[in-house]
Formats: C-alpha cells, sequence, structure tokens
C-alpha cells in the first residue's frame, strides 16, 4: 500500500502501562495489547483523528504527522467483521460524524477532499450539446426515501432491488436505464440521515420481502461509502446469506468501480 504525509496515532510505550481503556474508544479497532503495551494493529487503519486520546490515563498517546500507510476503509470494515463485529455500529456512527474530516485520510484514489465541502463546477466543451430526446421513466414505485419504504410493500418482495445514494441520480445521466429499470429502490444520504435508521430499516426489508439481489450504487466522495457499510450491517444483521453488488459512480457521472461484496 502506497505511503502518504497524514496524522496517525503515536503510542509513548514507557507511559503505556497496558491499561486498556484505549481498546474499546478506537471504532476502528486499530488497537491492541501486545506484551502489556498498548500497539497499532496496523498503520492504515487508524484514521488519525484520535478518539482513543481522551481515554489514556497516562498520556501515552498522541497525534503526530507523518509518512505511514494511506487510511484503508475497507480494510477497516474487514479488520472490524472478523475481530470484533460488535463495532461495526459504533464505527458506522463515528463515519458519519467524521466524515467532513475523513476525506483528507481516505485512501481513495481520485477523491481526496470532500465535494461536499468544496466548490466544484464544469462546463460542456463546445460541440458536446447533445440534441434533446424524451424518455420514459423506469420508476415503479412510491416512496423511494429509506425512512419512508415500508419493509412489507408489495414491490420489495422478491424483487432485485437498489439501495441508491441520493446524489447518484443527478450525476448520472443513464440512471434509469442502468440502475432502475426492473429495480425496486431504497435511496437515502449515508452523511446526513440517521444510519442508525437506515441499518434497521434495510435489515427489515431484507428479512420481510427476501429481495432476490441486492446492488448498492453510491459516489465516489468518501462520505458515501457509508452506504456500503449500512448494507452490509443489515445483511449481518437479516441473517441472510447473501453477497451484493457494489457500484461506484464518479462526480462526472461515470461507473469508476464495481465489485461483488461478500459479507
Amino acid at each position: 500500500m502506497a505511503k502518504v504525509i497524514r496524522k496517525v496515532i503515536r503510542i509513548d510505550e514507557e507511559k503505556c502501562d497496558g491499561c486498556g481503556l484505549c481498546i474499546p474508544s478506537c471504532p476502528e479497532g486499530a488497537l491492541q495489547i501486545i506484551d502489556g503495551k498498548a500497539k497499532l494493529v496496523k498503520e492504515s487503519f487508524c484514521d488519525g483523528l484520535g478518539a482513543c486520546l481522551g481515554d489514556c490515563p497516562q498520556g501515552a498517546l498522541t497525534i503526530e504527522e507523518k509518512e505511514v500507510e494511506e487510511y484503508d476503509e475497507e480494510g477497516v470494515i474487514a479488520h472490524i467483521k472478523e475481530k470484533s463485529p460488535e463495532l461495526l455500529e459504533k464505527h458506522l456512527t463515528h463515519l458519519k460524524e467524521h466524515a467532513h474530516e475523513l476525506p483528507k485520510y481516505h485512501s481513495h484514489p481520485k477523491i481526496t477532499s470532500c465535494p461536499s465541502a468544496q466548490m466544484l463546477h464544469w462546463e460542456k466543451k463546445e460541440g458536446e450539446v447533445e440534441e434533446k430526446v424524451e424518455v420514459s421513466s423506469e420508476l415503479r414505485q412510491w416512496p423511494i426515501q429509506i425512512h419512508l419504504v415500508p419493509p412489507s410493500a408489495p414491490y420489495f418482495q422478491n424483487a432485485d432491488l437498489s439501495l441508491v445514494a441520493d446524489c447518484v441520480p443527478f450525476a448520472c445521466a443513464n440512471f434509469h436505464q442502468d440502475f432502475l429499470k426492473g429495480k425496486a429502490i431504497a435511496i437515502g444520504c449515508p452523511k446526513l440521515d440517521d444510519v442508525d435508521a437506515y441499518v434497521e430499516k434495510v435489515t427489515q426489508i431484507l428479512k420481510t420481502a427476501n429481495p432476490k439481489s441486492l446492488k448498492v450504487v453510491h459516489m465516489e466522495v468518501p462520505c458515501c461509502f457509508g452506504l456500503l457499510h449500512i448494507a452490509q450491517e443489515a445483511i449481518n444483521k437479516s441473517g441472510k446469506d447473501i453477497c451484493f453488488d457494489s457500484v461506484i459512480i464518479g462526480i462526472n457521472g461515470k461507473v469508476v468501480d464495481k465489485k461483488v461484496v461478500n459479507v
């Protein structure tokens, strides 16, 4: 993994007495007690925000800026699910609360700062103006917002379900044809809305409707990756043994990544 200059936790082993109070306060599960001292499991698991600092009675923890591995959000999720699955909700909440800070250290190669905190603007080049074409909507249900959809709605029953970040249809010109046609849909924003409520609602949809497939479509901005984790947690809570497709849309409207996520 490439290295970058960023903030990361520093542990003063002379001060550390191995009390372990810092362990549960780390939402990434990046700390362990090894040989009687707190240790950083992996550089890429520490987001550098210092959630653990206030729980060290010896003052052994500080934040420093140095060349370390990039923060790996997907690696953190895999680590939590393997070692401490009970921490996943805490991590999702942490991700939501600090989404505006995380982008500076996020490992995504194309977005290094959060577009929601920037002014971005681009125009079509000359000759790119296209003739207006009338197309039909592929929407076949109402409502569509995660908070509002009833898990028992008939349109969810044995459906191909798309869980979509609500910025995606604005960025992706072919959204109706590529991601909505023939699908049931639930949309939301993992940064601005209630993550816990989303997890519970999607869990109930999976339990009640038993959808045939699940696709998560979200933007490439770091805060939007929370939708992926909501789907993972909902699948775990529902007890369903399924995988899902993940599709990442760039802010230019193009698909930048597709993959199957095994939960």
